[in-house]
């Protein structure tokens, strides 16, 4: 089945949402688009004639089996062209969500295998979203977000939940950045910011919301 770029926008926002919440409003789709209810409910008419949608009275909609497996092929090109942007062509980790925005609507299934081949089939995108391989299946990692991360434990930054520029290129200043080696070494209660150590170099001072950007996993086999 062909959708429009529309269309893929549509059903990639609803899957994420649906992800959270299981069942979507109207309104949630709308705040994400940055577009009108209105509007939103005459695309939900022309998915639903597509049959890629499951409706529930009182309750809101989700994508079918279908939908889903639409929406994760779209998600599949943009986090695969996000990969090639950042390891190929050389672009910084905040660059390259909108550039990915505009080619996760290349049709061609030929083009995108061949982009996976030559990548080494990633598993994981520059962010550490997961990548879903041609069947749709995602990868799968072990990680706690940082506010829930033990004290004096090495971690290992696994992902990041948010590709908001600001926020990247805040982590990447200072030294944040997917695979960067990490210690929680105070939790200070009263804003509930923390001291870390960062690549067992130096230490710095993040607040507890952009902890909640941060994703981790824990070093097996650490030296120190």
């Amino acid at each position: 089945m062909t959708l429009s770029s529309s269309e893929e926008n549509y059903i990639k926002a609803i899957f994420q949402l649906q992800v959270k919440d299981g069942m979507v409003s109207t309104n949630e789709v709308a705040a994400v688009l940055q577009t009108s209810a209105a509007s939103v409910t005459d695309m939900l008419k022309k998915l639903k004639t597509k049959k890629l949608l499951v409706y529930e009275k009182y309750k809101g909609f989700k994508l079918n089996n279908e939908g889903r497996k639409l929406a994760i092929m779209v998600i599949r090109k943009h986090r695969l062209w996000e990969t090639f942007l950042v390891n190929i062509l050389h672009f910084n980790w905040d660059e390259v969500h909108e550039i990915a925005e505009q080619l996760e609507h290349i049709q061609s299934q030929q083009l995108i295998d061949h982009l996976d081949d030559f990548l080494g089939n990633p598993a994981f995108d520059p962010h550490g979203d997961p990548i879903p391989d041609a069947s749709g299946k995602m990868p799968y990692q072990s990680q706690l977000n940082l506010n829930q991360f033990p004290l004096q434990i090495a971690g290992e930054v696994s992902a990041v939940g948010s590709q908001s520029p600001d926020i990247l290129s805040l982590l990447e200043h200072k030294k944040i950045t997917i695979g960067a080696k990490l210690k929680v070494m105070q939790n200070f209660a009263f804003d509930n910011s923390f001291e870390i150590n960062v690549n067992d170099k130096e230490r710095v001072h993040i607040s507890s919301q952009l902890a909640e950007q941060i994703y981790v996993k824990k070093i097996l086999h650490d030296s120190k």
